[in-house]
């Protein structure tokens, strides 16, 4: 099951879409779904999540707790709109795209690709690019 969730006056569109997008990447990498809830916020929400559960005075765009088992993906992504927003003129790319990278680079992690070195970086891009890649939205 996913679940889209707001502490923020966002809304996602196409949450049935997204779903079944989400469901399609995890089976590709031989996985299967769990409970998937996200939770999608404003900067201060996360920062303070950050602080509190993390020790990171600082803004991210995401943070994933990961309740996976085995190759059973389960957990909770929090996003931070607020900074997708931010990222996506940062990086000159729309929003739903800066949004649906996000998305799935929380079960991503779920599925074992890191993000710490640069060859797990490039790792984890072309992950999320290949999953974009199938987004029909």
């Amino acid at each position: 099951m996913i679940a889209f969730n707001y502490e923020t006056s966002f809304n996602l569109e196409n949450k049935k879409k997204t779903s079944q997008w989400i469901i399609e990447c995890i089976e590709k990498e031989e996985h299967e779904l769990g409970e998937i809830n996200y939770i999608f916020c404003d900067d201060a929400y996360l920062h303070k999540i950050n602080v509190e559960f993390l020790q990171h005075d600082t803004f991210t765009d995401i943070i994933s707790f990961d309740y996976s088992l085995g190759k059973m993906i389960s957990g909770d992504i929090f996003i931070s709109i607020d900074r997708v927003k931010e990222n996506a003129l940062q990086f000159k790319v729309p929003f739903k795209e800066e949004l649906h990278r996000v998305i799935i680079h929380g079960v991503l992690h779920y599925m074992g690709y890191k993000d710490k070195t640069d060859d797990e970086k490039q790792i984890m891009r072309d992950k999320e690019n290949t999953c974009l890649k199938v987004l029909n939205l």
